[in-house]
């Protein structure tokens, strides 16, 4: 499918040029405009993830919407929630990413999101962190908390990320999960859990800690909270 990324670094957006007949699936509440032909339903993939779907999202289920030209080409917007980076991955069919299930915004009706895996079902990264295996053949969109830093691993190369920094990576690296230097660095670092990835692949970083993030806001209102509770 055609399509445009705008405003790239910080405040990206992703425009999809459908042909008639066309379709993508968008995450829900990514949409931001569309042609008055372009088609749109909701699905749920509760069927998929069944109770345990329910139970780790907090009780909504994943849900996504099927965009679809009528009548002729239409146009479509999608946008994420933090500010920053929109990346368009291609999957041939003969590779795969594992990405972040909060970064999703769009992909081709081809691409498969397994939520089954034990990466999410299990909480694989931990911290509240829970990923998605994308594979098949199509267009993947996905978006990031600042600007994206990309790495080219060679095979056996090594890359230690933080788990907040961590976006995707090729489905032909290896990791593993583990705790940031001994228990005093756990504790005192602010690092916590971090992944080991093995080559060759590419891995896929955020610029930004959303955790650190919410800690700075909380500096900002927390006066403000406990001056209101006195």
């Amino acid at each position: 499918m055609e399509y445009e990324i705008r405003y790239k670094p910080s405040y990206s957006m992703v425009v999809l040029r459908l042909k008639d007949g066309e379709s993508v699936v968008g995450e829900s509440g990514a949409m931001t405009y569309m042609s008055p032909n372009i088609e749109a339903k909701t699905r749920s993939r509760s069927g998929v993830l069944g109770s345990l779907g329910l139970k780790l999202l907090g009780g909504q289920s994943f849900w996504v919407n099927d965009f679809t030209a009528r009548g002729g080409p239409g146009e479509v917007a999608f946008v994420s929630a933090p500010i920053g980076d929109i990346e368009h991955l291609r999957l041939d069919g003969s590779n795969g990413w594992i990405i972040r299930r909060e970064s999703y915004v769009a992909s081709s009706p081809t691409v498969d999101l397994d939520v089954k895996w034990e990466g999410f079902t299990k909480g694989l990264f931990g911290q509240g962190l829970f990923m998605i295996r994308a594979s098949g053949v199509g267009d993947l969109f996905i978006n990031t908390f600042g600007a994206i830093d990309r790495h080219v691993l060679g095979p056996n190369e090594q890359l230690v990320v933080d788990n907040f920094h961590l976006v995707a990576f090729n489905n032909t690296c290896t990791y593993r999960v583990e705790k940031f230097g001994g228990l005093k660095e756990t504790l005192l670092s602010g690092e916590g859990l971090v992944t080991r990835i093995t080559g060759p692949g590419e891995v896929l970083l955020q610029t930004k800690n959303p955790r650190e993030f919410a800690d700075w806001i909380w500096t900002l209102i927390q006066p403000m909270v406990q001056s209101r509770a006195r």
